[in-house]
């Protein structure tokens, strides 16, 4: 077989023959390209397990391809594999036994039933569950678990886009949900000992950028969302009728055409401003987990688990004034029944009141961003504020680090301070 210096030129000039050809390379021993005569082309690694020696029968194993890898990838491959052989490790006999291990497939679906079911959410399970059926399996189910690549989890990145290429962000968002999802099921099957501890394809796969939209409502605009909430409770938000409905000539006068939404559902929007809470924390707010002695909700089962909720004065006051219809703080349709359930939505209160604030787009989970700004922007610590909406995790209130200028403005006026000191200092000096 013949020896070359293997580089991206000489890849080029290589052409397959009538039988397979394996060109070595001059540089690292073992390492080389084999050409098929359908010109199909890969890399391969040849070395002597264990002691090593001519009495120990050689052993080839495949790196990649040209498409994968490049001659200088490859390269480093090789001489990544050649330096695990020196230290016992025998690469062909592993691959040998991962390829009788469990397909993705079959782990992603041991991970959902084992651990997701169990230990997450319903709607959590919901959303891993549609990432595993809808992009995992479809790409890399029937691959070998532990024998799946860095450049297989980028062919799965790229078929994702590829079909939302035109919807929305190009289904950008929904890959980097896809490569979360598949990183959990590794980063599970690692503390099963089902791979070697650290290994994860997906580690080094780059996510696409995504622009996520938090607004955060100004000083004027919680004055006029304030306005259309108390007009929503008295006098009504007005409405508008569509003049060509057959139906419009029996419509209330325009002077009539109005709205009035019932308590809980305009106490539930101020509760959304005042505590921070998530939109199911609200709605599924039971009145026995309410302490106004203490001024204390005390959420047994929230997004990050059971969490107590501290009530400003406000949000006390809306507790205190708020009629008890069933066991919900927010009375739904079936308040007071024997099988009462929780109010499911707000979006028919929530559409009028925001048109009529003229807040077009405002999502009811803006509240809660508006919540943490507020305490960001008046310096009263990430820690705190972090506790306050239930993060788990403290790089989620990070999110909100931009918006803590106290700090820096305190550090900014020192260093102003001693700098103004210093040249006076000098003035003196030389007056």
């Amino acid at each position: 077989m013949p020896t070359i210096k293997i580089s991206r030129k000489a890849l080029a000039d290589i052409m397959p023959s009538d039988k397979p050809v394996i060109y070595y390379d001059a540089t690292l021993k073992g390492f080389g390209l084999k050409v098929m005569p359908t010109g199909a082309k890969s890399w391969i690694l040849e070395y002597r397990p264990g002691a090593g020696g001519r009495g120990v029968s050689k052993k080839r194993i495949k790196i990649g391809t040209p498409v994968s890898h490049s001659p200088e990838a490859a390269r480093e491959e090789a001489s990544r594999t050649l330096a695990r052989v020196t230290l016992g490790s025998d690469p062909a006999a592993s691959r040998s036994d991962e390829r009788k291990g469990q397909t993705v497939a079959e782990v992603a679906d041991n991970w959902l039933a084992v651990h997701v079911l169990v230990k997450r959410k319903p709607k959590t399970y919901d959303e891993y569950k549609l990432a595993v059926e809808r992009y995992i399996k479809p790409v890399l189910g029937s691959t070998k678990f532990a024998l799946v690549s860095p450049s297989d989890v980028s062919r799965m990145q790229a078929h994702i886009v590829r079909g939302k290429a035109n919807k929305g962000n190009g289904g950008r968002t929904m890959a980097n949900r896809a490569l979360a999802t598949l990183s959990s099921i590794y980063g599970w099957a690692q503390d099963q000992e089902l791979i070697a501890d650290g290994f994860n394809p997906v580690k080094r796969i780059e996510r696409f950028k995504e622009n996520q939209i938090e607004r955060f409502l100004t000083s004027e605009e919680i004055g006029s969302l304030a306005a259309a909430l108390s007009e929503a409770e008295t006098t009504g938000i007005p409405y508008d009728v569509d003049g060509t409905k057959t139906k419009a000539k029996h419509a209330a006068k325009p002077e009539n055409r109005r709205t009035i939404y019932g308590e809980h559902a305009v106490a539930a929007i101020r509760l959304y401003l005042f505590t921070g809470c998530r939109r199911s924390e609200i709605l599924n707010l039971m009145w026995k987990d309410v302490d106004l002695e203490r001024g204390i909700l005390f959420l047994p089962d929230s997004k990050t688990g059971k969490k107590p909720v501290i009530l400003s004065a406000q949000a006390h006051a809306i507790l205190s004034n708020l009629s008890r219809v069933g066991k919900y703080v927010i009375a739904g349709a079936s308040a007071g029944e024997k099988d009462e359930k929780p109010r499911s939505d707000l979006d028919r209160p929530w559409k009028a009141v925001t048109a009529r604030a003229g807040l077009d787009k405002l999502r009811l989970h803006d509240l809660r961003h508006t919540y943490a700004s507020i305490g960001a922007g008046g310096g009263q610590g990430l820690p705190i504020i972090g506790k306050l909406l239930g993060h788990k995790n403290m790089t989620t209130t990070q999110r909100y680090a931009h918006l803590d200028t106290d700090p820096m403005r305190r550090v900014a006026g020192f260093i102003g301070d001693h700098i103004t000191r210093a040249m006076g200092d000098a003035d003196g000096k030389t007056s």
